[in-house]
């Protein structure tokens, strides 16, 4: 099952039960990238001044 498979999949149980459907897939990528990048930046700086 891809995952246009699985969104259709998840929205059709959410209109099942009542509930929002989930958001499209993809969608947040850029916020997770961006996110991830900023704590690994500050990870790295902790790094480098326990070290020096």
């Amino acid at each position: 099952m891809d995952i246009v498979q699985q969104h259709m999949l998840d929205s059709y149980r959410a209109a099942q039960h009542g509930e929002p459907p989930p958001p499209l897939p993809g969608r947040h990528d850029r916020e997770v990238l961006r996110e991830l990048r900023r704590r690994f930046h500050a990870w790295t700086a902790g790094q480098n001044r326990r070290d020096a």
